[in-house]
């Protein structure tokens, strides 16, 4: 019980660590939260920095994802451990301690973390993601479909109660940081991939 309480504590912590925010810093001595759409992951790190910080931060973002479900096996004494190591990761990234709780939306990570503990389901929910994001333009919509088709993938595929219980909250958590977006969606105002800010 104790190992597993330390591996939830260790993998929020590690999923506070916001790498757009470090390396925006870093790159150019901005607060990435300050420009652009105001989110501190990687679409707007691409949108402000470029290419390569983007895909950096992309990239990195879900090795945490990964990183926390490993340390959940390691550590963990049943199926719950991962799966919360998971969401702690999750959860640290919206809203990281080391950066007053200002983080960003989590796809990223949620990518890592359910690629890591269900492959096939997060493959088949982010081939429909990558497809909706290369016909509209939208990475919003496509996070937003990659959270939503998850569960239901799970329930085909690989099936467990701890794991479609994450995945549902994972869901919630998508939804609620991405809630000016769907507005956006809706409105017809959201911004395209490659699109300036206008």
């Amino acid at each position: 019980m104790l190992y597993g309480v330390i591996a939830v504590v260790l993998s929020y912590l590690l999923g506070s660590v916001s790498f757009s925010i470090v390396i925006a810093k870093w790159v150019k001595g901005i607060d990435i939260r300050q420009h652009g759409s105001g989110n501190a992951g990687a679409t707007n790190t691409l949108r402000v920095l470029g290419k390569g910080p983007g895909l950096l931060v992309f990239l990195l973002d879900i090795a945490k994802g990964v990183a926390a479900v490993g340390i959940g096996h390691f550590l963990g004494e049943n199926a719950w451990i991962p799966v919360l190591c998971g969401l702690a990761a999750i959860i640290g990234h919206n809203w990281p301690i080391w950066f007053r709780f200002k983080g960003g939306k989590g796809i990223a990570t949620t990518v890592g973390v359910i690629a890591t503990l269900a492959f096939i389901p997060a493959l088949c929910a982010g081939a429909v993601a990558i497809a909706v994001i290369a016909l509209t333009r939208y990475v919003s919509l496509g996070s937003l479909l990659f959270a939503a088709l998850t569960p239901l993938f799970i329930c085909i595929f690989y099936f467990s109660v701890p794991l479609l219980s994450a995945s549902l909250l994972i869901c919630i958590f998508a939804f609620v940081r991405h809630r000016t977006n769907i507005v956006k969606l809706l409105q017809g105002t959201e911004n395209k991939l490659g699109a300036k800010k206008g």
